[in-house]
């Protein structure tokens, strides 16, 4: 039986998984390491949760994403929408309570 999908097919769809894996965990990381560079009370003033809470919950997906080395799979999944949660919803709250010092 021939195949009509051209021999390097696995190899692009592998150098893809490897892309998107190190897209996920570089978004992953700047999540939370500009988590832990924030002060904790921040977190409370715009009502979110703890920086605690964020921090434990960012470290997991990182570690879960690296250990199962799949940033398609269900855990590297969540540790994406955790981190775009994180950037997209608490950073700006906390830039909005500093008056938009500093340049994260």
């Amino acid at each position: 039986m021939a195949s009509s999908a051209p021999i390097f097919y696995a190899d692009v769809v592998g150098y893809l998984n490897l892309l998107v894996l190190i897209l996920s965990l570089v978004v992953q990381a700047v999540a939370l390491i500009h988590c832990l560079t924030q002060k904790g009370d921040g977190f409370q003033a715009i009502g979110t949760l703890p920086k605690g809470a964020w921090a434990a919950i960012l470290a997991i997906c990182i570690v879960l994403t690296l250990l199962l080395q799949s940033a398609i799979g269900i855990f590297g999944l969540i540790g994406i929408a955790a981190a775009l949660i994180y950037l997209l919803d608490v950073r700006p709250g906390l830039k909005d309570l500093s008056d938009g010092k500093g340049f994260w």
